[in-house]
């Protein structure tokens, strides 16, 4: 009969094979997510089957990248240009699957030391470093354009000009990044999980900084929920359900979160030049193009589309105070800042 000592459960054993399970699980998450995105986008129907490496680019914008843009019609011109745009449904999807992982072989234990906690973040850092890589390497393809029939196509082939316009990436600033990406996963998921183990010296921050994390998580998810519905709605009554879906498996957090800040009183300035890339509510297109920066608030949403835009401050107030208790839920008493024997708290009964 095997002895079990009092002191709970074995440490749970997290070496490279549950790295490596946390890395193709944040991996098939973003690839899920931006696959359906982009295909209801239309992005099966681009030339040169180059499918494969939209979403190999799309999922390096997801992780803090950017893909470069170029042109080029031999002697007589070329293009450059880039994409920085980041696909926050994508964004959103990995980062909920590799905390998870990473969560996931410490729970069930009260205390873990920081040499144990750094050696498996990095061994989760090191595949995700040769995932990445592997993502920014094959984020590249060039299309060749057709000049047609007639004196252009003649000129082109006379001159032998083939114009071509393609996308890549810059690899070592891509690795980087998502190397950083991958430790603010991390650390988030670490300061927001009620069950995670710290170190003895970070005990303090269960109390001091989880509740005010794992509050602000909760908020910024309930706010994609609130859209996830919206959107939902809108694609089943007002028509074109593809490009809606395009919008919410690509991104919806966009939106939403740019939504939620509005209705907490930000101010935005930007100008929109080119089309937007995804139906977006067409208020941004009247308030953003214009010749000069536009401001972006709720007082020049209303001036555009009326007073229904203020349910923005509504919905943004009550996740707001929703949030604020549920920190204060979660908070031990007498572990908030200036609490005193006066102070008020909400007690479970």
């Amino acid at each position: 009969m095997n002895a079990r000592t009092a002191s709970g459960p074995p440490p749970a054993r997290h070496g490279w094979a549950g790295a490596l399970a946390t890395v193709l699980g944040a991996l098939l998450a973003m690839g899920v997510v931006a696959a359906a995105g982009l295909w209801a986008a239309g992005a099966t129907d681009l030339p040169g089957d180059s499918f494969p490496q939209v979403v190999a680019a799309t999922l390096v914008t997801a992780v803090g990248g950017s893909v470069k843009l170029s042109g080029d019609a031999g002697e007589l011109a070329g293009t450059e240009g880039g994409l920085t745009v980041i696909p926050l449904s994508v964004t959103l999807a990995g980062a909920l699957a590799a905390g998870w992982g990473f969560l996931r072989p410490l729970r069930h234990r009260a205390v873990a030391g920081a040499p144990e906690l750094a050696g498996w973040a990095a061994r989760i850092a090191v595949l995700w470093l040769l995932a990445v890589l592997g993502l920014a390497l094959a984020a590249r393809h060039t299309y060749e354009l057709s000049l047609g029939e007639g004196l252009l196509g003649d000129l082109g082939d006379l001159f032998g000009i083939r114009p071509v316009v393609g996308f890549s990436t810059d690899v070592a600033p891509t690795v980087l990044i998502g190397l950083v990406w991958l430790a603010g996963v991390l650390l988030v998921a670490l300061m927001v999980s009620r069950g995670a183990p710290l170190p003895t010296g970070l005990l303090r921050l269960r109390t001091s900084v989880r509740p005010a994390a794992y509050a602000m998580m909760l908020l910024l998810l309930a706010a994609v929920g609130i859209g996830l519905v919206i959107a939902l709605v809108v694609a089943a009554t007002r028509g074109h359900p593809a490009d809606t879906f395009a919008v919410i498996l690509l991104g919806l957090p966009n939106v939403v979160w740019l939504g939620l800040t509005l209705g907490l009183g930000a101010t935005w300035d930007g100008r929109v030049e080119g089309p937007f890339g995804l139906p977006m509510p067409h208020v941004l297109d009247e308030v953003l193009r214009t010749p000069d920066v536009s401001v972006l608030n709720l007082g020049t949403l209303t001036e555009h589309d009326g007073g229904k835009w203020w349910l923005l401050l509504v919905v943004s107030a009550v996740l707001l105070c929703a949030a604020a208790f549920v920190m204060a839920a979660r908070s031990p008493p007498g572990s908030g800042p200036g609490s005193t024997p006066c102070t008020w708290r909400w007690r479970w009964h």
